[in-house]
């Protein structure tokens, strides 16, 4: 099945202008997924809103958006009043200016899209603009009016097509300085961060997607197929106990295990012979 355009418009970077469509990047569809049903009766169970004083169920036509005040009270938003302030889309993604790729700050990434182009007679300007990018080794911010609100968006090259990212804002995005704020700075010896690049260098790779495995979903697969089947539910290993150890014998261990040789020790001076303690004294 082909895929299908989230939003179809078109790319604007000063006076060149193309018909793009953004496609989604990543997807859940592909994992299982379960109903909520009656365990005696084996039928699937609905939703249903009720009134949190009452207990009665509320109709869809009397379900609306409420912002709770200080007081405890709800202020009713109503659905065209909403409606009269979301922006209008003008199906333009306007390019606002270029970044340094290396000054990309992932934390603010939100979900990808792929950036296409609509037919052939866009496809030699939007290559045309990754790889000037590319070359550039830069990545372009963009605004659009995307799913009924404003979004900033990056787009980056990647092999002679475009990602657009859609971006947090600042205020979506938790300073660190609320989480770290209470480690202290602590001084590490040398030996230690030895240990430490050692292991690093034994353990050093390159970043295949293909290779890695959804446990989790493989087990829930596995755990669906032997209900149907009628089999033994597959059962959790028990994880072996792990010992306490200090940071120093933890990086050891980990270097042996790793095949990695310890950094060589300072030898300390040897003992002055029982001769040369007679002529000091």
């Amino acid at each position: 099945m082909a895929a299908r355009a989230s939003w179809k418009g078109h790319l604007k970077i000063a006076d060149l202008s193309c018909a793009v469509g953004i496609y989604t990047a990543v997807s859940s569809s592909d994992r299982l997924s379960f109903n909520i049903v009656n365990r005696k009766t084996g039928h699937r169970v609905e939703r249903q809103f009720v009134d949190s004083e009452t207990g009665k169920p509320v109709e869809r036509d009397d379900q609306v958006k409420g912002y709770r005040t200080e007081n405890g009270e709800y202020i009713v938003i109503e659905g065209d009043e909403i409606a009269g302030i979301m922006p209008e889309s003008d199906k333009v993604m306007d390019v606002e200016g270029f970044i340094p790729l290396d000054e990309i700050d992932k934390l603010f990434f939100d979900k990808p899209y792929y950036l296409a182009p609509v037919d052939e007679h866009d496809e030699e300007a939007l290559r045309l603009i990754a790889r000037s990018m590319q070359e550039n080794n830069v990545a372009a911010l963009a605004e659009a009016v995307l799913f009924r609100r404003n979004r900033k968006l990056l787009l980056r090259a990647r092999e002679d097509c475009i990602v657009a990212t859609m971006l947090h804002f600042d205020y979506e995005v938790r300073a660190g300085s609320s989480v770290f704020k209470d480690i202290p700075d602590i001084k590490f010896d040398k030996e230690m961060l030895e240990l430490a690049g050692h292991i690093i260098d034994t353990k050093k790779g390159k970043f295949n997607p293909s290779e890695y495995e959804d446990r989790y979903e493989a087990a829930l697969t596995e755990l669906v197929k032997a209900k149907i089947e009628g089999r033994e539910l597959p059962k959790k290993k028990p994880k072996p106990e792990g010992k306490v150890v200090d940071l120093m014998e933890a990086l050891r261990q980990s270097a042996k295990m790793s095949g990695t040789k310890e950094p060589a020790r300072k030898k300390a001076p040897p003992a002055p012979s029982a001769s040369r303690r007679k002529k000091a004294s």
